[in-house]
């Protein structure tokens, strides 16, 4: 996290809008090179390359590919600092971040899937689970690409820049980890995880708010992607799958953790809580509208897809 502390006025100014700039520009970029990378294979490999393993991790590459041009970028421009960003902190919140994203992975699963029963109810169609082979050795390869690399290059952006800037423009921690939540949910333009992204956000960026440094959300946001991508090489495409008293203890005790690790945070750990509101948002909003459009028409788009 970006600390207030002995910055100078004009790069307390420059990281508000360039947090809004480095969403837009990871957003806009993502698609860009989407589409690139789509019109070459297309081009080069025909038909059936969806479901290649190949293109799978190269699908999955591109947004951290473009988060960390951003991020270089921010860096160079000097309102935010690497040293700062990837702070290092008390031990312990290591622990309540493993405890908070066991307590989402579980518990708020079983919420997520109500709501994606709700869409189906209203005529969506569940995705399948677009993963390249997790069988044997190439769940490792596959654990790098999509469990490292994002908890790495999404935290630096979401965690690091984007919450960092709120936090030097004078924001609130309430409205800090609400907005930064959203646009994390946003930014994944996944209709059926648009909940369990959301809350994930919003826990990620607590924690790292109050650690005062995103190598903890680093270590949950990893997690949480580990988990999933091990489950599904077991054949739990969904945890429901597990069985059911194994699932119900995973749940509660999950829910038990996730109140815990929360309460801590809110309640007993309130050194770096800063009140207030949306300081001078029209610098943040301005620069990171371009960003929010683009997320929100690929959301939209693919909502009505599965609506079709």
């Amino acid at each position: 996290m970006v600390e207030t502390e002995n910055q100078p006025p004009e790069l307390k100014t420059r990281a508000l809008p360039l947090a809004g700039v480095s969403f837009s520009g990871a957003a806009t970029l993502s698609l860009i090179l989407s589409f690139l990378v789509m019109f070459i294979v297309q081009v080069a490999a025909g038909k059936g390359y969806e479901s290649a393993d190949w293109y799978q991790y190269l699908a999955f590459l591109i947004s951290p590919v473009c988060i960390a041009g951003v991020a270089v970028y921010a860096f160079r421009k000097g309102a935010v600092s690497p040293r700062k960003v990837y702070a290092p902190c008390k031990w312990y919140y290591f622990a309540i971040a493993l405890l908070l994203q066991f307590g989402v992975l579980f518990s708020l699963s079983e919420l997520n899937e109500y709501f994606v029963r709700l869409l189906e109810l209203m005529g969506y169609e569940r995705s399948g689970s677009a993963l390249p082979s997790l069988d044997g050795w190439n769940l490792l390869p596959a654990i790098l690409v999509i469990a490292v690399l994002p908890a790495i290059f999404e935290e630096t952006l979401f965690r690091g820049i984007v919450t960092g800037g709120m936090r030097e423009g004078g924001w609130g921690t309430v409205p800090i980890v609400l907005i930064s939540g959203a646009l994390f949910s946003l930014f994944h333009t996944n209709p059926e995880q648009t909940i369990y992204q959301f809350v994930c956000g919003v826990c990620f960026a607590l924690i790292a708010l109050r650690a005062g440094s995103i190598l903890p959300s680093m270590v949950s946001h990893f997690a949480n992607n580990a988990v999933i991508l091990i489950l599904t090489a077991r054949g739990y495409e969904k945890f429901t799958d597990l069985p059911r008293p194994a699932y119900l203890s995973l749940v509660i005790t999950s829910a038990v953790c996730l109140a815990g690790a929360v309460l801590f945070l809110i309640l007993f750990d309130k050194k770096k809580n800063v009140k207030g509101g949306v300081k001078e948002g029209k610098k943040f909003f301005a620069m990171a509208a371009v960003g929010i459009v683009v997320c929100a028409v690929e959301w939209l788009a693919l909502f009505i897809e599965r609506m079709i």
